[in-house]
């Protein structure tokens, strides 16, 4: 059986900030997730767009053949 919320004269604002904090505590994973794949994509990037990161990527001339093709 559902509670019954009583609602006091509460004003806009408050209202506001208690949905926000409603809507954070249950999507709280999916927010993480989120966060989680959105900054290993910025460290991601920003390594690779580094010219010595980068160089990982190039075969480079009279180094060690390690893939003989």
């Amino acid at each position: 059986m559902a509670r019954r919320v009583e609602t006091r004269n509460e004003s806009l604002l408050t209202r506001a900030v208690g949905a926000v904090f409603g809507f954070v505590r249950h999507a709280e994973f999916e927010i993480l997730f989120f966060l989680f794949f959105f900054i290993a994509y910025l460290v991601f990037k920003d390594i690779t767009s580094r010219p010595e990161y980068n160089q990982i990527f190039v075969k480079k001339p009279g180094g060690p053949e390690f893939w003989p093709f």
